[in-house]
């Protein structure tokens, strides 16, 4: 019985510390970004899918002869240093500042809206998707961009109480012991679409983290800091390798 007693007690605490662990786990997107609770992004209006961009008609699939003819005639996008580029961030009016800083080294960059249009309820959603991924290229092509680089990204957060805050209930100075470290991470993908041909291909940079920490009194600056230099850092990682990839 003493044994049992142990064995569910423990099970109990480990329960417990795994909800208060999910608890302070938290996603948002890289164009809603502010602190949570404390930011709002009226511009925010929901991200765009891939099938905007690509423009596959899952409603009206491929004869076997259209599959093996796009097969033929399929072509990786190639992505030259010093290219035209139309860059959209999903979700966002613009791209960020760090990604146009990463990007404009590189590219010719042309930038353009990621904020998904509203859908006409009388028009078919595959049919919509695929109007709008055409209305893209023809917006490229009139540009001079031979190339589509849409980007969609997440920030994934989990924080953990220091010891420090034991001793939060101090009046005035507990608010500025650091007592959460907040550990942050940064997830991109990106899809790279030939203007010419539509086709595309799709790739993920690795993923950026950080570690920081703060106290009650600063807690949402240090947050946007963390944000800041994630997207700094993703950003020169992905438009490193979209040159790597994609350059002939």
């Amino acid at each position: 019985m003493g044994g049992s007693s142990v064995l569910r007690r423990g099970w109990l605490v480990a329960l417990g510390v795994a909800v208060l662990l999910l608890a302070g786990c938290e996603t948002r997107s890289i164009s809603n970004s502010g602190y949570p609770g404390n930011s709002y992004n009226p511009l925010y209006h929901g991200e765009l899918s891939e099938l905007d961009v690509i423009g596959v008609d899952p409603v009206s699939p491929g004869t076997d002869a259209a599959i093996a003819h796009a097969l033929d005639i399929h072509r990786k996008p190639v992505v030259r240093r010093g290219d035209a580029v139309m860059l959209i961030q999903s979700g966002a009016l613009m791209p960020d500042d760090a990604m146009l800083q990463a990007m404009e080294p590189l590219f010719d960059v042309k930038s353009f809206s990621g904020v998904p249009l509203a859908r006409n309820a009388s028009v078919p959603s595959a049919a919509g998707e695929a109007a709008y991924a055409s209305a893209l290229r023809m917006a490229a092509a009139r540009a001079g961009a031979e190339t589509i680089v849409c980007y969609w990204g997440v920030l994934e957060s989990a924080r953990s109480g220091q010891a420090s805050k034991l001793v939060s209930w101090v009046p005035v100075l507990g608010a500025v012991v650091p007592d959460e470290t907040q550990r942050m991470r940064i997830r991109l993908r990106m899809i790279v679409v030939d203007v010419r041909s539509g086709g595309w291909a799709m790739f993920s940079p690795e993923p950026v983290d950080d570690t920081a920490l703060s106290a009650a009194i600063n807690r949402a600056p240090t947050d946007q800091d963390q944000v800041a230099r994630l997207k700094g850092a993703a950003y020169k990682t992905a438009a490193t390798q979209l040159v790597a990839q994609f350059a002939p």
